[in-house]
């Protein structure tokens, strides 16, 4: 497989927006998720109701247990419904087949983890390229070109990932989220593993890359100063979006998890 786009000058920071769409990126309607019968029986989802508008920046946060990964697991695909409905851009995927919802992952959606999943044998550039490597799609070489100069990766995409520090290393996951313009990235505590100062920094790139790019982000953290850089926070409690806080900042997060007991 051909991972690498060679021999480009060095790209601007020039930004070309995704066309705008009004519909909503994903939504879940009544969705529900039960683990466990009889007395193990756990209901992590509990027919919540939640859109996640396209172009929009969304962090979900609540105490450990009240279902905020489970929901996040699965609307991307990641896990099933016990019940209910998870909508990706208009198509339905509570009853996709397991080859359907992995042709959805690779095509559709882009993920951004805590541990950055790179792949320690191929170079950043090739980590970033690699999903669209294995969908046998080639990288839209201006697009590529864009997101590398946005992380700051165009003097480090020979690097692999041992020859980078962690936040390279997460810059390079982010690119490699954006690289396939997916309609919806799902991030899951990504700065987790960073310190502070490379942990705002990938923060401030995700927030650029809605207001600049359009793109769609879903986050979950426990981070009350990570979730203010979002445009909306959801907050669960056992199983329930039971608030919402829009232009968050840390303070006024923090007053909110405090209401629910997080």
């Amino acid at each position: 497989m051909n991972l690498t786009l060679r021999n480009r000058p060095v790209p601007s920071t020039s930004i070309s927006p995704i066309e705008t769409s009004t519909t909503a990126a994903a939504s879940a309607h009544a969705a529900t998720k039960i683990y466990g019968e009889g007395d193990t029986r756990v209901v992590a989802l509990n027919a919540v109701d939640v859109q996640f508008d396209t172009g929009k920046f969304t962090a979900i946060m609540g105490p450990s247990g009240s279902g905020k990964s489970t929901l996040m697991h699965c609307m991307a695909g990641l896990d099933r419904l016990t019940s209910g409905n998870a909508i990706v851009g208009g198509t339905d995927i509570s009853d996709s087949s397991e080859k359907e919802l992995t042709q959805l992952r690779r095509d559709r959606l882009g993920f951004i983890f805590q541990a950055f999943n790179l792949v320690p044998t191929l170079s950043a550039e090739e980590n970033i390229t690699l999903p669209a490597a294995l969908a046998g799609r080639k990288v839209d070489a201006d697009w590529f070109d864009q997101v590398v100069a946005a992380v700051g990766l165009a003097d480090r995409l020979d690097h692999r990932p041992n020859e980078l520090s962690g936040g390279q290393q997460q810059r390079v996951a982010v690119a490699r989220a954006l690289a396939g313009r997916p309609e919806l990235i799902f991030a899951d505590e990504p700065t987790g593993n960073l310190d502070s100062t490379t942990g705002a920094e990938i923060l401030e790139f995700m927030r650029r890359a809605v207001r600049e790019f359009n793109q769609t982000i879903v986050m979950v953290t426990h981070d009350p100063v990570a979730a203010s850089y979002s445009d909306r926070v959801l907050f669960l409690a056992d199983g329930n979006v039971v608030d919402e806080l829009l232009n968050p900042t840390p303070d006024s997060v923090l007053d909110r998890m405090r209401r629910i007991g997080a």
